[in-house]
């Protein structure tokens, strides 16, 4: 991924927004220590798309005290 900073994003604009409009390959740009990414529209829906899978069962408030146990090799690939 290309990393370009606000004044030469300003400064190539149109041909940025082209190249990742042609090959869907996000840029970031930095500003000020931070990053914004320029992605087209196309790509973001990529996690929307995913099916939403319940893995964990129970109230989130219960979880907080949970202890993690010791992985066992044999019980756990049961």
């Amino acid at each position: 991924m290309e990393k370009l900073t606000l004044t030469t994003l300003r400064h190539r604009l149109f041909e940025v927004a082209d190249r990742v409009l042609e090959t869907g390959v996000p840029v970031a740009i930095e500003r000020r220590g931070r990053t914004l990414l320029l992605a087209p529209q196309s790509a973001a829906p990529r996690l929307a798309r995913l099916k939403r899978r319940r893995l964990i069962k129970g109230a989130p408030e219960s979880l907080v005290n949970v202890k993690a146990g010791k992985w066992r090799e044999l019980e756990n690939l049961k």
